[in-house]
């Protein structure tokens, strides 16, 4: 009988050590799922614009990287999804969806090569079996070379400074003669060369083919055809805009906006496809261009950027009366959006060429001879560039074009002023700006609640778009400045690696530029350093803004060292 007893005891504990196995697994396969789930609940609301109670902070999953809401514009009641998540307090009920974001590929220290690139760790982009590049490096046919290239180039393509005196006929020549393909190629006046994207056709080591096309005397310079990404990030109540637009109020954007909206002022967008029907953007692209000549239809991270600068119907941008020209350089098609040097190449060169005063770009990086020539042509024809960051988290190198001197890198900054954990971090920061769970258009009439870099920066191409309709001879440097001396520090006194000079101020910039034909303003509502944070708190002040020059970068003496570009 005690055996018996001994048996069923045994079988028991078997039987529930096996269901509790089970029921791990189950669970560990449902998490690693979720990372690239997309759910598409949607909310029908009447034809009026729809509103949320200010009393009421709209609550986010911490879990949820980047939600869409789908907005059905006919007759019928509010119905709302549920969502399986925890929430703290009273919460408006929001149904969003989330799709699966493509990033900067990133690793953990160990698996970092010295130019910050991810080694030997091909699952890197979160997705997969998770296997440690250091347990895969001895696996499999050869060394880990081409995980490292794949991930930062596209494989087998060249860009090639060639002779601008060659005809299409003798440039299919000179391809054919190294056993390469011509793509495409065209003259950049902007950087007053002749550039064409190659590609190997004959399957010979990608090294052997770039050492004897340099050596031909047609070839002025080679290089990889780097592959960029857009920044977004998977994982009190304004008088203008949706109250879910906390941003607003952190930038004192309905301040500004007493003041200027960004009219006569462009803005080059160079990110994936814009909905230019949607009701946030009408009447606000004023150029389109297609880098890539694609047919594809419009992106949800190109309308989001978009929506942050110019939005002006249910939500309201930075720069509401601003223009944009939508330039598309990242392809989305198969759910990653990414581009190439060729193509950011021939991006800038037509913003230059076609008016942009500023240039937006959400997208980071390796460093790229011909993009940093690009971007120093830029900046010398006076355009002001702006750049996400970028998404890679603490331990990353610098990523470009972020951590070009001539452009204003931005990190983002979260509901309570606390740093997005997956910012990136350094010197070359120059400010912050809310990039956590931001309000914003989506394609096809829709809106999502998104985080990155990316937004923070379109954020501040907005600020940049206010400032320049108050003044147009600012110069890019004397902008620069004045959005670092009237940011609000944040962290630490003083300039940081996290949030640069500080979060950006919108009022107290827009406050601090002598409007055109008008005597300079002497102060601005508000203080914004960190010695006067804590009387700003209790009530408004007035400071007095030191004027920065408009005419010249020349009074850089009055500026601290960490403001100097030389100091990112």
């Amino acid at each position: 009988m005690t055996r018996k007893s001994d048996s069923r005891v045994r079988a028991g504990a078997h039987a529930s050590s096996v269901a509790a196995a089970v029921l791990v697994t189950f669970l560990g396969v449902e998490v690693a799922k979720a990372q690239a789930i997309m759910r598409t609940p949607t909310i029908s609301v009447p034809s009026r614009t729809p509103t949320i109670s200010p009393s009421i902070a709209p609550r986010v999953s911490p879990t949820v990287s980047a939600r869409a809401v789908s907005v059905d514009r006919g007759p019928r009641p509010i119905t709302t999804a549920r969502i399986p998540s925890a929430r703290i307090g009273p919460a408006p009920v929001l149904p969003y969806a989330r799709y699966s974001p493509n990033l900067y590929p990133a690793c953990t220290a160990p698996y970092r090569a010295a130019d910050g690139e991810c080694l030997a760790q091909p699952n890197a982009g979160g997705e997969g079996s998770g296997k440690s590049g250091k347990k895969s490096a001895g696996k499999g046919r050869g060394n880990n070379t081409p995980v490292a290239v794949n991930q930062r180039t596209f494989a087998n393509e060249f860009v090639a400074e060639i002779d601008g005196t060659l005809s299409v006929t003798e440039a299919d020549e000179l391809a054919r003669r190294h056993g390469l393909a011509r793509v495409a190629s065209e003259n950049f006046p902007l950087i007053g060369a002749t550039f064409g994207l190659f590609r190997i056709t004959d399957g010979r080591p990608y090294e052997t083919v770039r050492r004897e096309f340099a050596a031909d005397g047609s070839v002025r310079s080679v290089q990889p055809n780097f592959r960029y990404v857009l920044q977004d990030q998977k994982p009190s109540a304004p008088v203008e805009g949706d109250p879910a637009q906390y941003a607003l109020t952190k930038l004192r954007l309905p301040q500004a906006h007493t003041l200027a909206h960004g009219a006569n002022v462009t803005v080059a967008v160079i990110d994936s496809g814009i909905d230019a029907r949607h009701p946030e953007l009408a009447n606000s692209i004023a150029d389109n261009f297609d880098a890539l000549g694609s047919a594809e239809g419009p992106h949800v991270h190109g309308t989001g950027i978009a929506g942050a600068i110019v939005a002006h119907a249910r939500l309201m941008g930075s720069a509401p009366e601003a223009r944009i020209i939508a330039i598309r350089a990242f392809g989305g098609a198969n759910g990653g959006a990414e581009s190439s040097s060729y193509i950011i190449l021939r991006s800038l060169n037509y913003a230059a060429e076609h008016g942009a005063q500023i240039v937006n770009m959400s997208f980071a990086g390796p460093k790229d001879a011909v993009i940093e020539r690009a971007i120093a042509a830029t900046a010398a024809r006076g355009l002001v560039l702006i750049a996400a960051a970028g998404n890679a988290g603490a331990k990353s190198p610098p990523l470009y074009p972020a951590a070009n001197p001539n452009v204003i890198a931005v990190s983002a900054t979260d509901r309570q002023d606390r740093l997005f954990s997956a910012s990136n971090r350094g010197n070359y920061i120059a400010l912050a700006a809310p990039g956590v769970d931001i309000f914003l258009p989506a394609p096809d009439g829709k809106y999502q609640m998104t985080s990155g870099t990316s937004f923070s920066a379109a954020h501040v191409s907005g600020v940049a778009a206010l400032l320049l309709e108050r003044n147009h001879a600012l110069k890019p440097e004397a902008l620069r400045m004045t959005l670092a001396k009237t940011a609000r520090d944040l962290g630490s006194p003083g300039r940081d690696d996290l949030f640069g000079d500080g979060q950006t101020d919108a009022f107290a910039a827009v406050m601090a530029v002598p409007a055109d034909r008008a005597t300079p303003v002497a102060a601005a509502s508000g203080t914004t350093k960190r010695e006067d944070v804590e009387k700003r708190r209790d009530e408004p002040g007035s400071r007095a803004i030191e004027q920065p020059s408009l005419s010249s970068a020349d009074d850089k003496s009055a500026v601290s060292q960490a403001d100097k570009p030389a100091a990112r």
